[in-house]
């Protein structure tokens, strides 16, 4: 086959130098029939294409390989046969030929089915305020020196490019109402739509076309935030492109290197920096005179105003054991000691474990994400010291309970006695009826007094509760007496004589 080289050579000896064909072909050692060829037809350029493959040995078996190719693509990716796999099957069939004959086929095939199912798509343009996307995505980081897998939620303004992402221990639903809490706070306003794909935490059935059943407590939020739902067809990231392709770009320039921090609070306020100078620094895809936050700036008007905070809790029943705790997520949360024998209702928050039982807060914790953990608060279990002192020694919510100064000075000073542990019991009792400030400041009137016994505390207590003297009324002067009458005690005296 001739090069383009050759071909460039032949055109410019006989059209530019006037060179006869006789002449050419003998200085380039080509036949005429080639010369005439190059020069008749006007290309640069000639190509070879075989129109039909001879398929010698494969042939006979051509159908039985496509059944094969087929069965195999249907496949789960993770189930699908390598070609090795395919060639062994097929030479159990009674295949004779070699697999490289098997692998050059099966890539055509491969190809040619590529190029029969290659998709378009149409670019969608949206007014402000009009949706916005949600999706997560898996980044790993450093936090106090541990890696953590997090989950980040992405947010992105459809309009603006305005894009909002923040980290969380879990992927569950009170991560979802949190996130579009903080995202909506920070964008100061809601779009009228919110594109989702069928997560488990919005979606609880998925119907033909675009009906879905959403979750009860996820329409509760989007009924809050004036919000309507739509969900993507399953399997069509591209419904929700922008979002799909900022999770590329946010573990790209966020992400990369790996992040090392000492908590949560520090990443999500990196994060957030990073958002808006990503906004400030990057002009927006379609205006390109202006850059993404300039365009965020005028789409806010357009937003539904921000309406408060959702209460977005997640709530499960649960029971109550005889040591005051009630277990969640592979950890134990204690809660007041009146709360035992009756179950609670657990309110799974983001950040934070809130447990009722009758509509009555009985326990609040900080969320704990590990595994076979105990949080304790010791005032729960202060109305089991009454029935049980001793339990102040060794009881595991009392252990490193750091009370307030005074407090601690009395129960250091009490530590000596020999009944310092039941009078300790008596001053912390009464934290229940009189509050702990009052106590505090009972113990530190006792402490200046130089006397910290739990009588002393307790009877400073009393003297607080004592109602105050009455007030003094001050007679007007228009119902004073012009004759104020004389007290004569003499007048009794003389009454006592004659009797």
């Amino acid at each position: 086959m001739l090069v383009v080289e050759t071909i460039a050579k032949i055109r410019r000896l006989h059209l530019v130098e006037g060179r006869p064909i006789k002449a050419i072909c003998r200085d380039l050692g080509l036949s005429r029939k080639v010369v005439r060829k190059v020069l008749r037809s006007g290309v640069t350029e000639f190509r070879y294409e075989r129109r039909r493959q001879p398929l010698p040995k494969l042939g006979p078996w051509q159908a039985e390989l496509d059944r094969l190719l087929v069965e195999n693509a249907a496949r789960p990716s993770r189930e699908r046969l390598t070609l090795v796999r395919l060639f062994e099957a097929l030479r159990g069939l009674g295949y004779a030929g070699g697999y490289d004959t098997v692998r050059r086929y099966a890539r055509a095939w491969e190809g040619s089915r590529a190029w029969a199912t290659a998709a378009a798509f149409v670019p969608l343009q949206f007014a402000p305020g009009e949706a916005y996307q949600f999706d997560w995505s898996h980044e790993v980081v450093l936090i106090g020196g541990v890696t953590v897998t997090v989950k980040v939620a992405h947010i992105r303004l459809c309009h603006s490019r305005m894009m909002f992402v923040r980290a969380y221990p879990r992927e569950t639903q009170e991560m979802v109402f949190d996130a579009h809490d903080r995202a909506f706070a920070f964008f100061r306003g809601a779009c009228t739509r919110g594109i989702y794909d069928n997560m488990k935490t919005a979606v609880d059935a998925i119907f033909v076309g675009r009906e879905r059943a959403y979750n009860r407590r996820f329409l509760q939020m989007c009924s809050h935030y004036l919000v309507e739902p739509a969900a993507c067809t399953p399997g069509a990231g591209w419904e929700k492109g922008q979002v799909e392709n900022q999770v590329g770009l946010v573990r790209e320039r966020f992400f990369t290197p790996r992040l090392r921090v000492r908590s949560y609070e520090e990443l999500n306020a990196l994060l957030l920096d990073r958002c808006v100078a990503h906004a400030r620094a990057n002009r927006h895809p379609e205006q390109r005179d202006r850059t993404i936050w300039e365009v965020f700036e005028t789409e806010r008007p357009s937003l539904v105003p921000y309406t408060g905070r959702f209460d977005g809790f997640h709530a499960v029943p649960a029971a109550v054991s005889k040591t005051c705790l009630v277990r969640f997520d592979n950890n134990k949360y204690s809660v007041a000691a009146g709360a035992v024998g009756r179950p609670v209702e657990i309110r799974a928050y983001a950040e934070r474990v809130e447990l009722r039982q009758d509509g009555r807060v009985v326990g609040e914790h900080r969320r704990c994400f590990g595994r076979d953990q105990t949080i304790y608060d010791p005032w729960h279990y202060v109305p089991v010291l009454a029935r049980k002192p001793g339990a102040l020694r060794n009881g595991a919510p009392f252990k490193d309970w750091l009370l307030p100064g005074a407090l601690e000075r009395v129960r250091r000073r009490l530590s000596g006695a020999g009944d310092g542990e039941r009078q300790m019991v008596d001053i912390l009792t009464a934290v229940l009826s009189d509050g702990l400030a009052a106590v505090e400041a009972a113990c530190a009137e006792a402490l200046r007094e130089g006397v910290h016994s739990a009588d002393m505390v307790l009877n400073i207590l009393a003297r607080q509760r004592e109602p105050p003297p009455p007030v003094t009324i001050l007679t007007p002067d228009a119902l004073r007496l012009r004759h104020e009458p004389t007290a004569d005690c003499a007048r009794y005296d003389s009454l006592r004589r004659s009797a």
